[in-house]
């Protein structure tokens, strides 16, 4: 008895840890708040085409008998930070009528073993009962690649979190996003499992253009007469992400300028000084000690990992040998001292 009522207790636990874990949006952006370069449209449009198609192939086709497995419709939606992707993510949604749940892996790894998997699986029961799509943002920290070598207890969990998350792919028949910047550390096993990989490319000059009119109010935000959007589009290559930056850096220097607030516009000096300050953070961000050829080959830095490991079981053995001395030559002082 004791038994049947742990599995159900063990199960609400779960759901419970499910929900702190996800972030429940009601989704309100569509495909026309995005600019994508066309290469990309094209690639999101055949995934729309799936989602469309999918009971018509698999349940009035029949195929969906023939193929009981595998039936999840899987994205990957690959790119540079900025380009879209969270936002298609959520127009997708917008389209089928469905809430997104954004998982968050920080909530989703737990610091007890054994408890991660169990984590990913009650996403998967979330989205089932919700029937919602599961966008697991920065996916490649969940999906990365196994590692061979199972010395230590957290390789093991990581290689079984992959080992459920693939399984659960192949159980579930929803819609499944995966967002990543880092596309080459997954693990191979996804591939397949993965229906339509998308590559968000970087906007061209032409697609900037339009993504810097956009962040403008038509009708509300005061743009001066020698704004040029071209000009911007063509000087300065940068993501979306960047550009709405950009924007809001450029509307705040433009509100601090002194005078009375019906005389204050955005000017073309306002959005070069934001995007500039944009650029140069991002040039920050790849600050490294190491020059290019300073910089350690990530082979050398797994040989010396190997190395420290294989030293460690006798590192630790000399430390407890000297421990055991320290506390004998305390036992012999302390005896000595009380004869």
């Amino acid at each position: 008895m004791v038994f049947r009522m742990a599995n159900p207790l063990s199960r609400v636990l779960s759901n419970l840890s499910a929900r702190r874990a996800v972030e429940s949006v009601v989704p309100r952006r569509t495909f026309d708040d995005v600019i994508l370069p066309p290469a990309t449209r094209r690639a999101l449009d055949q995934a729309l085409h799936q989602l469309t198609s999918h009971d018509l192939i698999f349940n009035r086709w029949g195929l969906g008998q023939r193929h009981p497995t595998g039936l999840a419709l899987a994205f990957n939606f690959a790119g540079p930070p900025g380009t879209g992707k969270t936002i298609c993510a959520e127009a997708i949604a917008h389209a089928l009528g469905r809430r997104l749940l954004i998982v968050r892996y920080a909530e989703v790894e737990s610091m007890w073993m054994g408890q991660t998997p169990k984590n990913v699986s009650a996403m998967f029961r979330l989205a089932r009962e919700e029937n919602a799509v599961l966008l697991f943002d920065e996916a490649d920290a969940i999906a990365s690649r196994r590692s061979a070598s199972l010395e230590h207890g957290f390789l093991r969990e990581t290689n079984t979190v992959v080992n459920v998350l693939l399984q659960e792919l192949e159980a579930f028949d929803g819609v499944v996003i995966f967002a990543t910047n880092l596309a080459a550390n997954f693990d191979p096993a996804f591939e397949r499992r993965i229906r339509t990989h998308v590559l968000f490319e970087m906007p061209g000059p032409a697609e900037r253009e339009q993504i810097w009119r956009v962040q403008m109010h038509p009708t509300l935000t005061p743009l001066a007469s020698d704004v040029d959007f071209r000009a911007l589009a063509e000087a300065h290559e940068a993501s979306g992400g960047e550009i709405r930056n950009a924007v809001l850096k450029a509307a705040l220097a433009a509100a601090s300028e002194p005078g009375g607030d019906a005389l204050k516009a955005i000017h073309q000096r306002h959005l070069e000084e934001g995007i500039a300050d944009v650029l140069s953070a991002k040039r920050v961000m790849k600050q490294s000690l190491f020059s290019a050829d300073e910089a350690p080959s990530a082979r050398g830095a797994l040989a010396a990992l190997r190395s420290m490991e294989s030293r460690l079981p006798n590192t630790m053995l000399l430390t407890a040998l000297a421990v055991c001395a320290l506390i004998l030559a305390v036992i012999a002082l302390a005896v000595a001292i009380l004869r």
